[in-house]
C-alpha cells in the first residue's frame, strides 16, 4: 500500500507484488534502446557476477511456463526453495545461487517478522522474495541494457512498484522523518517554473531511491517519481540491483572509483561517460529537471575507528561538473545539499567491493531525508578570484558537504530520539497528515 493511504497499513497489498502480464521479455522492444549497445565493461562485469546463470534459450523456455519464471507464482517459503532447488538440480541455475539466496531470504525473513509492521507475515516474505528472484532470474535469461539516459519501466511489468514494495517492508515509518519539508516544496516550485535542480546528496544504501520516494510520495508525488539519479556501475550491472534500477530514471556513468578496475576498459568507460554527459546536457536544456548525484562517488561507510556514520566527503570534480552542466543548459539552476539517512535498512559491506553479487543484509529501521539551504554560489565564492579555479571548486564542495553533514546529524537525532522527533519544528512525518 502506498503512503497516501492510512498509516494503519504500512505494507503493500500482497496482490500488487507481482505483475501477471506475460514477461517473456524484460521490456517491450520500444524500451530496449538499440542506440547504446552494451559496453565491454558491462559484459565483463556480468561475467564476474557470483550469481551468473548460464541459461540457454531452451532452458529459459522450460523455466518460464506461460512466459513467467517459476518464482513468480511463489506464495510460501517451501515453494520458494522448491523452485530454487529444482533450478539447481536441473542445471539451469548454478549451485552457488542457492546459498546466496538462502542467506538473503533468511536475513530478510528475520527482519520482517521481527518488525512491528501490521502486515508482516511469512507469506509476505515469500511473495516479496519470490518477486525479487523472478526479476533477477529474468535478467539472466533476457538481460536489459541500460542506455545513457534510462527512463523508468512501468509496463508490461511495473518495476517502480516492484522496488517500492520491497523497500517499504524495511522502513519503520513511526521513526522516520523528513527535514525541512518547506524546502522540498520550494524545489517543486522551482521545477514547475522550468528551472533545474541538482541535489548534492550523500548515498548510503541501494534502497536510497525507494526511501526518497516513500517519504515524499504522499505530499510531493512528482518529486518522488520524476527525479533522475546519476547511477554508477553496480546499479546497472549487478544482477540483483538491475531490476530495482529499471524502475528509476537514471543517468548511467562509470564512477572514478571503478574507472581503473580493468585498465584496458578505461577508454571505453570514458567514452560511455561522454555520451551520458551529452544526454545530461540535452535533458537539462529542456528545464524542469531534478537530478540526484552523490558527489562522494559511492555509499557511505562507518568510521573504522569510532564506528560513526557520516556522509563521505564530496569530490570537487563532481560538484563542479553539475554546476557546469546547469550553466550549459541556459536554464536557471539550483544546487541543494541533501542528507540521506538509510544505512540501517540495508547496510553496505564494510569496504569497497570490486566484484558484483555482494551479500545483502537488511534491517527494519527509521530513515530520513533533509535539505540544507540552497547554495548561494556567488556568496560562497565571493572573495576568491575567478582565476583560482581549484580553490573555488574546493570551497563550494566543502560548503555543500558540511551542510549535508549538519542535516545528517539532525535527522539522525530525530530518528533515534523520540522526544526530539516529537518536539522538533523542522522535522515532520507527512505520510501521517
Amino acid at each position: 500500500m502506498q503512503l497516501g493511504v492510512p498509516q494503519g497499513s504500512v505494507l503493500c497489498c500482497r496482490k500488487q507484488l507481482h505483475c501477471r502480464q506475460p514477461a517473456s521479455r524484460g521490456c517491450e522492444p520500444a524500451h530496449r534502446p538499440s542506440q547504446q549497445p552494451a559496453t565491454v565493461a558491462c559484459r565483463r562485469q556480468r561475467q564476474a557476477s557470483s550469481l551468473q546463470v548460464q541459461a540457454t534459450a531452451e532452458a529459459a523456455t522450460e523455466a518460464r511456463p506461460s512466459g513467467l519464471t517459476p518464482f513468480a507464482a511463489v506464495r510460501s517459503e517451501e515453494e520458494f526453495f522448491g523452485a530454487l532447488q529444482k533450478g539447481v538440480d536441473s542445471g539451469k541455475l548454478p549451485k552457488e545461487l542457492y546459498p546466496a539466496f538462502k542467506d538473503f531470504y533468511n536475513n530478510y525473513k528475520q527482519t520482517v517478522l521481527n518488525s512491528d509492521a501490521p502486515d508482516a507475515s511469512p507469506e509476505l516474505v515469500a511473495e516479496v522474495m519470490g518477486s525479487i528472484a523472478d526479476r533477477t532470474f529474468n535478467q539472466f535469461l533476457d538481460p536489459y541494457t541500460f542506455p545513457s539516459y534510462h527512463t523508468r519501466l512501468l509496463e508490461p511489468y511495473d518495476y517502480y512498484k516492484f522496488g517500492q514494495n520491497y523497500v517499504r517492508t524495511l522502513i519503520n515509518f513511526n521513526k522516520s522523518v523528513v527535514g525541512h519539508l518547506d524546502r522540498f516544496r520550494k524545489v517543486q516550485e522551482q521545477l514547475d517554473a522550468g528551472e533545474n535542480v541538482v541535489l548534492l546528496a550523500n548515498h548510503q544504501t541501494e534502497a536510497d531511491p525507494g526511501v526518497w520516494a516513500l517519504l515524499l510520495e504522499k505530499v510531493l508525488p512528482r518529486l518522488a517519481t520524476e527525479i533522475i539519479y546519476v547511477a554508477g556501475d553496480r546499479v546497472v550491472a549487478d544482477p540483483l540491483c538491475k531490476p530495482f534500477s529499471m524502475g528509476r530514471n537514471l543517468f548511467c556513468v562509470h564512477s572514478r572509483k571503478r574507472m581503473d578496475d580493468i585498465p584496458e576498459l578505461k577508454a571505453e568507460k570514458m567514452a560511455t561517460n561522454r555520451r551520458t554527459l551529452g544526454a545530461m546536457v540535452k535533458e537539462l536544456s529542456k528545464g524542469g529537471k531534478l537530478v540526484w548525484i552523490a558527489p562522494s562517488g559511492g555509499r557511505d561507510r562507518p568510521d573504522p575507528q569510532s564506528g560513526d556514520w557520516l556522509p563521505h566527503r564530496y569530490d570537487p570534480g563532481a560538484v563542479e561538473l553539475m554546476r557546469t552542466m546547469m550553466a550549459k543548459s541556459k536554464k536557471p539552476g539550483h544546487l541543494w545539499p541533501m542528507a540521506m539517512y538509510s544505512w540501517e535498512v540495508m547496510p553496505p559491506p564494510a569496504g569497497l567491493e570490486k566484484n558484483l553479487g555482494e551479500r545483502r543484509l537488511t534491517g527494519y529501521a527509521g530513515t530520513g531525508i533533509s535539505l540544507a539551504e540552497e547554495l548561494d554560489v556567488d556568496a560562497v565564492l565571493s572573495g576568491i578570484p575567478a582565476e583560482q579555479r581549484q580553490e573555488r571548486q574546493q570551497k563550494l564542495t566543502e560548503t555543500a558537504w558540511q551542510a549535508a553533514v549538519e542535516e545528517f546529524k539532525l535527522i539522525s537525532d530525530a530518528i533515534h530520539n523520540d522526544t526530539v522527533r516529537a518536539t522538533s519544528n523542522m522535522h515532520s512525518q507527512p505520510w501521517k497528515d
